[in-house]
């Protein structure tokens, strides 16, 4: 017998679902409370984890920044100390070359000036004119001109102005004599005098030379002093030159590699004539890793050579010993490189003979079969392979400067990139901090929508409870008018 619901309710696959429906509304509008809160609470959570996370990877970029600062200020001490030591360097050859000599200089200016001094003493010692030998001539004169009448008179005055005349012109040619030599005197003078100021001027090109070099030594002291007081505008300044010095290295870095390659390759091939072909070390031929250990020693000669001289700093145990066993660690050095380049010279040379032997074998081979074909070979490949290999270890020396300025300069370029990748993480942190949050309010949304029907129901029963409220609110607020009316 049927029961009086299924009568009225037919039990279906569909009522079955709306009743399943309205039951979980039901039971979701009654947890609607709690719901809203775990909701609520788990964002929240997650929200105040990640904004904790946000908060620890800014403290982390912070430190970072202070260490990046740390390290580019040390780095900048470190340079500006070097550009002094090499300014003190420089100041001390001159020094040495120029001034060491200055006791013998100051002998050999007291003796030009000396001699100088004598010449010019001799030169001013001369006769002194015969005024009064021109007046008695005159006289003379005069007399036989006003006893022209008298032969006698005028013979023996004739005569003595003849002998007047010869003494003068005698004390003439001495004096002009006298005058010639102290010319002659003063002529010879000349080289000393030149002497003097060619020596004069190498001392002020000295003391010049000495001015311009303190010039420089203040500029960098003061530069270093800037950097000592940690100011804003050295930091500034280091930070761009450290960028600028990266990407020019990089640059070279790049061409030395390229570099390497075509050593690399250009050595490779008669590398297994000489280690063999078919052998193999862990997968990798054996004449590609006996040409990379060539390579690598030219290149660790060519540093050695660096480091003796104090032009690089990656082995400062080097850089530090005496001036005796740095030459001789350079002179093995040079010695090494060009044995390396002798090595290289030779196997690019042996390459040019592995390829003209494969080139006539394969000739040989066509003309067996019928072909003709006429190759024209020239020397001028196989000069060039040559010293191309001599060239290479020499160039892959001079590569390891820029290298060391790409070493130095990355440390600070790689930190500043680092502290801009965790300010974009902490960034990025409480951006999924924010969507967590306003994704919270969104699930409450959801929940809300999914109960829908009950939510209505209350809306409505709650409307129609308003106006009795209302009506009570609105007789308590004139109650309490009159009795403020009435006090």
């Amino acid at each position: 017998m049927p029961s009086p619901i299924a009568s009225l309710w037919p039990i279906t696959t569909p009522s079955i679902f709306i009743l399943t429906l309205i039951a979980a509304m039901v039971l979701l509008y009654f947890g609607r409370a709690p719901a809203h809160n775990s909701i609520s609470s788990f964002c929240r959570v997650i929200r105040n984890g990640l904004r904790l996370a946000s908060f620890a990877v800014l403290r982390s970029e912070k430190r970072l920044h202070i260490r990046n600062r740390e390290v580019l200020l040390a780095a900048g001490l470190l340079r500006m100390e070097r550009d002094i030591e090499k300014e003190f360097q420089r100041v001390e050859r001159i020094v040495q070359r120029d001034m060491q000599g200055y006791p013998s200089l100051h002998r050999k200016l007291s003796e030009e000036i000396s001699r100088l001094d004598q010449d010019y003493s001799e030169s001013t010692e001369a006769p002194p004119t015969p005024p009064v030998w021109v007046n008695a001539v005159e006289s003379v004169a005069d007399l036989a001109q006003k006893n022209g009448g008298d032969s006698m008179v005028g013979s023996i005055l004739k005569d003595v102005h003849t002998t007047i005349i010869r003494q003068q012109q005698t004390a003439m040619a001495a004096y002009r004599e006298n005058t010639g030599r102290r010319h002659k005197i003063l002529g010879s003078m000349m080289p000393y005098w030149r002497r003097l100021a060619k020596v004069l001027e190498e001392v002020g090109s000295t003391v010049n030379n000495l001015g311009d070099r303190a010039k420089i030594i203040d500029q960098k002291m003061a530069a270093y002093e800037e950097i000592r007081s940690d100011s804003n505008k050295a930091a500034i300044i280091l930070h761009s030159s450290s960028l600028t010095q990266f990407f020019i290295a990089a640059f070279w870095v790049l061409v030395a590699m390229g570099a390497i390659v075509v050593n690399f390759h250009l050595i490779s091939l008669p590398m297994a004539e000489m280690v063999g072909g078919s052998a193999h070390i862990g997968g990798y031929p054996l004449n590609e890793i006996a040409a990379l250990v060539v390579i690598l020693i030219a290149t660790f000669a060519g540093l050695a050579l660096l480091e003796a001289l104090r032009i690089t700093k990656f082995f400062p145990g080097i850089g530090s010993l005496d001036a005796k066993e740095r030459r001789f660690i350079a002179l093995v050095a040079v010695g090494f490189l060009f044995a390396m380049a002798g090595i290289e010279s030779a196997l690019a040379y042996m390459r040019d003979l592995i390829a003209a032997n494969d080139e006539a074998l394969r000739l040989s081979l066509l003309m067996e079969s019928g072909e003709t074909m006429d190759v024209a070979r020239s020397i001028i490949p196989t000069v060039a392979q040559m010293l191309l290999g001599f060239i290479l270890p020499f160039a892959l020396t001079f590569a390891l400067i820029p290298f060391e300025a790409f070493v130095h300069s990355a440390r600070t370029v790689l930190g500043y990139g680092l502290e801009l990748l965790l300010r974009l993480g902490a960034g990025l942190i409480r951006l999924v901090a924010n969507l967590v949050h306003y994704s919270g309010s969104l699930l409450v949304a959801l929940y809300d929508l999914i109960i829908f029907l009950p939510l209505w129901v209350e809306k409505k029963l709650q409307g129609l409870g308003r106006p009795q409220e209302s009506s009570h609110q609105k007789n308590k607020e004139e109650t309490r008018a009159k009795e403020a009316k009435a006090l």
